[in-house]
């Protein structure tokens, strides 16, 4: 399914053209869902990496959300590139939610997702 965006101009002329009032969902509105998933995505890398999603300090884990290398190969993150602290916030945040929907919750994230309460 393609989402189209409509800009005020557009609408205002789709109201003008049809002479009767037009509802549609705003861009913003759409995204309201997935701002506030990638706002826990990004609490939780502020509390396994500091925030810091470029994070390797040689410890076996990498980026915002600290990947080990297997899991991050495993969930596809090589499309992005080959370890997750050279992929963009958005990439690890993509596959952090492949993680997330296969392993049923944020359970590969065992401590701090227990200290932020998620599920």
């Amino acid at each position: 399914m393609q989402l189209h965006r409509f800009t005020k101009w557009t609408v205002a002329v789709a109201v003008a053209v049809s002479g009767s009032a037009l509802v549609a969902v705003t861009p913003n509105a759409a995204a309201a869902p997935n701002d506030d998933r990638a706002a826990v995505w990004d609490r939780l890398a502020r509390c396994e990496s500091g925030g810091d999603w470029a994070a390797n300090t040689g410890n076996g884990y990498y980026g915002g959300l600290q990947f080990n290398r297997s899991t991050w190969v495993a969930h596809g993150g090589e499309r992005y590139n080959r370890y997750p602290h050279r992929a963009s916030r958005e990439q690890q945040i993509a596959i952090a939610q492949e993680v997330h929907e296969a392993r049923g919750g944020y359970g590969a994230w065992p401590a701090c997702s227990r200290k932020l309460g998620l599920p």
